[in-house]
């Protein structure tokens, strides 16, 4: 076979051909190739230099986080003007979600850097390091007072820094995760895009919703006028609605930055200043033992917060003991182990208190010695025994104003926030402003609204000794199909692994574990319909309570024992199973319980129940 020469024609045609592909080489060289290269090799000296940024953050030393994030942010101009080169081609999706992530970045390090030109002046005040500080010579009260009163020049630019993250996240919001491929070989790209992009908007919608709460900072300390502050305190291993039964109170004002206690005293000594008392609700005379009265320490019944401060006002308001307050602040024995933990054993009433776990109970010290202290009886009248509380924490207070900030105050101020996150500090305003950002900021301790499904387990222990410090529970909520409707089967599984306590009060025995007498709610969405529940040793109530539908039981869990419930309903129709989500709301006081969420078979969650859960 001849194979014929190519003509004139043809091989001008080719030349053609060649010289095209090598001009759109030359160009995808010089407007593509070039470009992402440089961009590349900024990349890399911009997370070096991040890596030292965290590094000096970590250090809790202010001039070396001014200086590292002075230098991180010139590598940022560089790495912005490599990629500004790449802008062209926006009109492809990728290029314009890397456009639009370069862009959060500038208003990120703008926020970052009006941040830290803030805090500067004031950083030895709130725990970080500044050559020599005068702040040390000053006596604990001068320092919390300079600290208050300087909130203000610190909160000067924070309307800024709020409108810089809230840039960044109105572009962060524009990145499509969904047109990623799932992965690229072994490496998880596309959730990992929307786990970021959902955390950071997270993130970025807390900060701009704490800013009513953060500048009104100075204001809630005393700044203008004083404020009175009421802080009950609720026993976790005794659970009850909103965390724990009330077990202590006491008042503090703050004028000035200058803070004053004012008593702190047994809940009961508020009790026997009511007279006469009411009679107690019907779920009071259900489910607890030998009640019927109404005592302000059994107030705290609904598992909304908010609400249960109305009760709790309904019988402080006759009590001579009343002080008008601005605000309350609910805690409970997690947030005494943190303190210890970071500020070493403290002494009250004589008797040491340390966070190390103690074999009488496997669980820290300060709890079985106050339990000790509280609960064990005695032949001769204790008054305000349960005040011992008031006293430690007073202890601990002045504690963290007596340290260095730069040493303390720094992991102080996250464990805080931690324990606000959890639950295990709970607050309450009668300013409305301020009632409506940390309800925003879920510090509140409400019952939240949610359009799609929800689930709230509410436990409440009526006499049933401190049994919560030896009972775990699991919960399972499984969601299942059928021609559109989705049917829940929500199990909670309870367990007591240790043995019975000696509960003769004639042998002085200390009765901490004894049977569970458990008065249970499970929150649903309004409109769900009960199925079944199993599980309950009275009958089952069903009723509407706090825009939400509840069903309603009694269980006793036994030491060396277990108990289960297991509830089945439908959903109403308006809760779609196509974009099916789920808000799982933690009880306040409550740690480790686990949680497994399953969708039609599929797992969507799979751990601990330590902070609210949105699930979808």
């Amino acid at each position: 076979m001849l194979i014929k020469p190519l003509s004139f024609g043809h091989r001008l045609n080719l030349k053609k051909v060649v010289l095209i592909l090598l001009v759109f080489a030359i160009l995808a060289f010089f407007l593509i190739v070039r470009p992402a290269l440089g961009v590349m090799s900024k990349g890399k000296l911009l997370v070096a230099s991040a890596r030292l940024l965290k590094t000096s953050f970590a250090q809790n030393d202010i001039d070396l986080l001014e200086k590292e994030f002075n230098n991180f942010s010139k590598q940022y101009e560089d790495f912005k003007k490599e990629a500004q080169a790449l802008y062209w081609a926006a009109f492809i999706p990728y290029i314009a979600d890397f456009k639009n992530g370069v862009e959060a970045g500038e208003h990120l390090i703008a926020a970052g850097k009006d941040s830290i030109e803030a805090i500067s002046p004031y950083a030895d005040l709130i725990g970080f390091k500044k050559g020599q500080s005068s702040f040390l010579e000053r006596s604990a009260e001068d320092r919390l007072q300079t600290a208050i009163l300087t909130l203000d020049k610190v909160l000067t630019k924070v309307d800024t820094i709020s409108n810089n993250i809230k840039e960044a996240e109105t572009r962060i919001e524009k990145i499509d995760p969904n047109r990623y491929p799932k992965n690229i070989g072994k490496t998880v790209v596309r959730e990992r895009i929307a786990n970021i992009k959902e955390q950071f908007v997270g993130i970025a919608s807390l900060f701009v919703e704490a800013k009513p709460l953060v500048k009104k900072l100075p204001e809630m300390f005393g700044k203008d006028e004083e404020k009175n502050y009421l802080i009950l305190f609720q026993n976790d291993k005794e659970l009850r609605a909103t965390g724990g039964f009330l077990t202590a109170y006491a008042v503090f004002n703050v004028k000035n930055g200058k803070i004053s206690i004012q008593r702190s005293r047994d809940i009961y000594t508020l009790d026997n200043s009511i007279n006469p008392h009411p009679t107690a609700p019907k779920e009071i005379l259900t489910y607890h033992k030998d009640v019927n009265r109404f005592y302000i320490r059994d107030s705290n019944l609904s598992p909304d917060f908010p609400a249960s401060v109305k009760l709790f006002n309904s019988l402080y308001d006759r009590s001579s003991e009343k002080v008008d307050y601005d605000g309350i602040i609910a805690l409970d024995t997690n947030v005494l182990v943190d303190m210890l933990t970071i500020f070493g054993d403290t002494d009250a009433r004589g008797i040491r208190f340390s966070a190390k776990t103690d074999k009488r109970c496997d669980c820290p010290q300060v709890i079985y010695t106050l339990l000790d202290e509280i609960d064990r009886p005695v032949g001769y009248i204790r008054e305000d025994r349960k005040g011992i509380l008031g006293d430690l924490m007073y202890g601990l207070f002045y504690k963290a104003i007596g340290f260095s900030p730069s040493k303390y105050w720094g992991t102080l101020v996250q464990d805080m926030l931690k324990n606000l996150h959890e639950k295990h500090i709970v607050l309450y305003f009668t300013d409305p402003q301020l009632q409506t950002a940390v309800k925003k900021l879920n510090f509140a301790g409400n019952i939240r609204d949610f359009e799609g499904d929800y689930l709230h387990v509410n436990n409440v222990n009526f006499a049933g000794a401190k049994a919560n410090l030896f009972t775990t529970q699991a919960i399972t909520s499984k969601a299942s199909v059928e021609n559109g409707k989705v049917t829940k089967e929500v199990g909670i599984v309870f367990r007591n692994p240790y043995p019975h306590s000696d509960c003769n009060l004639e042998r002085g025995g200390l009765c901490l574990n004894a049977t569970l007498r458990d008065w249970i709610r499970v929150y649903v969405p309004k409109g769900s319909e009960l199925i079944s529940f199993n599980g309950s040793k009275k009958k089952v109530q069903t009723y509407d309570e706090l825009g939400k539908t509840v069903f309603e039981g009694y269980v006793e869990i036994t030491p060396l024992g277990k108990a289960e419930v297991v509830v089945k309903y439908q959903l109403p129709e308006s809760i779609a199973s196509k974009d099916y989500q789920l808000l799982v709301q933690k009880q306040p006081g409550t740690y480790s319980d686990k949680l497994k969420v399953d969708f039609n078979g599929r797992t969507l969650y799979n751990g601990v129940l330590d902070v609210d859960k949105e699930l979808r």
